[in-house]
């Protein structure tokens, strides 16, 4: 039995700490540039980096994926911790860290969860600045088209999940299985 190499363990703290710092610092910059919209200051806060396709645009998202569940940050804050703590049992204890591609994939993931999770707490603006916005994600990138289509704002750490996941996938679906305990005895005969 096989221990997970050191490089893994060191892989996935940066692939997590690299993302999660470029996420917290882009959300940081983007509401520093750009405030969102609030009752007592409706502004426009919409900048386009090439007019009706992509713009840099605030928003505070109190829900999951597409707005899902609003109201509801504090129980996906928990979600997340949960999943967190999850993929170190995986990766390290079950030792999947052997497999560079789900260290890779997880790292991202886990780093998009702490970016997210940052914000779901609360722990990105003082209480009376935002209180509209409590326990909400920040997000600031913005794509549509011909004003007929429009895809929720997003985050870095919103990508982060996002192609960690269809990593995922794509290792479900391109890896071969992994033999099962009467598979590796006919294999030791």
């Amino acid at each position: 039995m096989s221990a997970v190499p050191k490089s893994r363990y060191l892989l996935f703290i940066a692939l997590t700490g690299i993302g999660a710092a470029l996420d917290l610092w882009t959300k940081t910059w983007a509401f520093a540039w750009l405030p969102p919209p609030t009752p007592a200051s409706p502004t426009n806060n919409t900048y386009w980096v090439w007019q009706d396709f992509f713009a840099i645009q605030t928003t505070v998202n109190q829900g999951a994926l597409f707005g899902v569940g609003q109201g509801y940050s504090l129980a996906f804050a928990l979600l997340s911790v949960v999943a967190a703590i999850g993929i170190l049992w995986w990766l390290f204890i079950s030792r999947a860290a052997e497999d560079l591609l789900l260290t890779i994939s997880l790292g991202s993931v886990m780093g998009g969860i702490i970016g997210n999770l940052y914000d779901r707490l609360g722990l990105w603006h003082a209480a009376d600045v935002f209180a509209g916005h409590k326990n909400g994600v920040r997000d600031w990138i913005l794509f549509t088209y011909q004003d007929r289509y429009h895809w929720p704002n997003f985050n870095i750490a919103d990508s982060l999940l996002m192609c960690g996941a269809g990593l995922l996938i794509w290792h479900a679906f391109t890896q071969p299985p992994e033999p099962t305990g009467k598979q590796k005895e006919k294999g030791t005969e």
